[in-house]
């Protein structure tokens, strides 16, 4: 029997509303749509377990989907991807876990590099983009978000932000900036700059940036309002976060304006989320078609319209938010594969007493 610990959740929330709409639509589809494979056959009475470092919000929504094209009975596991992927390692061979969908870069690569992810099939991994997807194929990347700088414009002119690491920790913006340690992309930001620098060299920045007495909020969604409220006049942030927030309260109702670093930098990573499929799973099949529909044609409009997140598929494109093409997206030249040790970096962070 399931544990109390987890939940199913149908289209009831507003995420789970706008995917009806997307659902009654259609798919966006193109050559080789995931889509226009044939699903499971109907329920056999089993249960497929998904480990989700999402937030219920956005997956609660996609779940009965993931029945439909299963034919199984779907269980999700909500948690921080950190810890659920340090579960599902703990766990070996005897975990309930079939699935696992991932709020971030670092914690795929924990996955990937504990051994615990089994290959997806080919036409699962090339809907995204080589450089999201993790080059053994044992992750594939259903959607993107891009790290940027909110600010304040009546706290900072825009000639004047900062579009660097190194500018960031100027002393100009001593108790300027706001961040949240517990993010799982600042934590992801954060890996990066280790693989860029090294770890002496992310230890140097890091205790800069400590030194110029950042505001630490809960989220990034405080840090927002922190921006917001002309509390402080800098937030390290989601481009998704800003996105959401204008959509939510109309351009009118957000001070905040949007600042995307110089390209290449770390502070313009490109995070991702994603999925895998575990390798001991009892329904590696099933486990397949869940995160075939992952990367379809509705589920990536769903991604893209109700999280204001870069779909992976080259044919759609978001109906309210105005997005660049996931392959425009000038990051850091980071193998995404290679983030791969989110404990390190939190160690990392705590040494630094930025957690």
């Amino acid at each position: 029997m399931a544990s109390s610990a987890y939940r199913r959740l149908g289209a009831g929330t507003a995420a789970g509303a706008v995917f009806v709409a997307l659902a009654a639509c259609g798919p966006q589809a193109g050559a080789g749509d995931p889509d226009d494979s044939d699903t499971a056959d109907a329920d056999d009475g089993s249960t497929l377990t998904l480990y989700s470092g999402r937030a219920e919000e956005l997956v609660g929504g996609i779940v009965p989907y993931l029945e439909d094209t299963t034919g199984h009975s779907v269980q999700v596991r909500y948690g921080d991807g950190a810890e659920l992927a340090a579960q599902l390692a703990g766990e070996g061979a005897g975990t309930e876990a079939d699935l696992f969908l991932a709020e971030s870069a670092g914690t795929l690569g924990a996955l990937r590099a504990n051994g615990v992810l089994r290959e997806l099939p080919e036409h699962v991994l090339t809907v995204a983009p080589e450089r999201f997807r993790a080059s053994d194929g044992s992750w594939v990347a259903t959607s993107a978000r891009k790290r940027a700088i909110a600010y304040h414009p009546g706290r900072v002119d825009e000639e004047d932000l900062p579009d660097t690491t190194e500018e960031l920790v100027d002393e100009q913006w001593a108790g300027e900036v706001g961040y949240a340690p517990a993010d799982a992309s600042w934590q992801t930001f954060v890996s990066g700059l280790r693989r860029l620098e090294g770890d002496n060299g992310a230890r140097e920045w890091l205790t800069d940036f400590a030194g110029n007495d950042p505001e630490a909020f809960a989220d990034n969604a405080s840090v927002l309002d922190a921006v917001d409220n002309g509390e402080v006049a800098l937030g390290l942030v989601n481009h998704d976060d800003h996105r959401m927030r204008t959509v939510e309260r109309g351009a009118a109702g957000v001070a905040a304006e949007l600042h995307h670093p110089a390209a290449g930098d770390a502070l313009a990573l490109v995070d991702v989320a994603g999925v895998g499929v575990v390798r001991s799973s009892d329904a590696p099949e099933a486990a397949s078609e869940a995160a075939r529909f992952l990367m379809s044609g509705t589920a990536q409009q769903y991604f893209a319209d109700a999280a204001a997140e870069y779909p992976m598929r080259a044919n759609v494109t978001s109906t309210r938010h105005d997005l660049q093409d996931v392959e425009e997206l000038d990051g850091p030249n980071i193998d995404l594969s290679e983030l791969s040790a989110p404990d390190e970096t939190r160690k990392l962070l705590n040494e630094v007493g930025l957690t």
